[in-house]
């Protein structure tokens, strides 16, 4: 279990999340929608450990984070990630020198210790990956994210996400600036690590074209750095239908 427990966050001294508390099981789909500014982000950027995004207490009530009972709160992100919690960026960073290919096994060392397999077994493996994900595998020799596209860089987080084993996986509008064929084939990788392996996904998004293969269970929109209302995919055609402005 993920659980959030009167987050608040501020960055640059204001405060942007203002106690929010959810929750998410192992292999459930919680979706986190809400206009521009309203905190979604902020909120992603919490979870991970970004140093730029300060949690506070006061004396009554503790901000916490917790992922099956440990808590996350004050760990750094490598921390985290090593915890089991992974994020899929909205706007990746490239690191030139650094081969994509590389980079995927030393994360795959550092998450799946205990776990025999050989560079050349890998690299069979994550080539079929790629693959399937429609990304071209030459890709995999280049620097990490250099002069890839949007839609590549995307499809390389995917990547770094199934070599990271993780039990909770922050999706912050990975649909954005994807075309119909990259969402459907990030999206389905995306539900069937909820399926088979049980990984709960906390999906950050502004549409409901990726609810076609990631099926959220519950729906919570954000509003001023607080959720606002909770439901299932009833609430997002009521958004749809009268925006957010009618759903406050």
């Amino acid at each position: 279990m993920l659980t959030i427990k009167n987050l608040r966050v501020f960055t640059e001294n204001k405060e942007i999340i203002k106690g929010i508390d959810l929750d998410a099981k192992p292999g459930e789909v919680v979706a986190i929608m809400g206009p521009n500014g309203s905190g979604k982000t902020t909120l992603a950027y919490a979870l991970t450990g970004h140093p730029n995004y300060q949690i506070t207490n006061d004396k009554f009530l503790i901000s916490k984070i917790e992922l099956n009972g440990d808590d996350l709160t004050d760990l750094e992100p490598h921390e985290r990630s090593l915890k089991g919690l992974f994020m899929v960026n909205q706007y990746p960073v490239a690191i030139p020198g650094l081969t994509t290919q590389s980079y995927l096994w030393q994360l795959y060392k550092k998450h799946n210790v205990g776990v025999k397999t050989s560079l050349l077994e890998f690299r069979k493996w994550i080539t079929q990956q790629a693959e399937k994900l429609g990304l071209d595998p030459e890709l995999l020799r280049r620097g990490l994210n250099d002069g890839f596209s949007g839609g590549e860089k995307k499809k390389v987080e995917v990547l770094q996400m199934l070599v990271s084993n993780p039990k909770y996986v922050v999706l912050d509008e990975v649909d954005s600036g994807l075309d119909i064929d990259a969402l459907r084939k990030i999206a389905q990788t995306v539900a069937k690590m909820a399926k088979d392996l049980k990984v709960g996904i906390l999906l950050i998004t502004h549409h409901r074209d990726i609810f076609a293969y990631l099926k959220p269970s519950v729906v919570h929109v954000i509003r001023d750095g607080v959720i606002s209302r909770t439901g299932d995919m009833s609430l997002v055609d009521e958004i749809e239908s009268t925006g957010y402005e009618g759903n406050q």
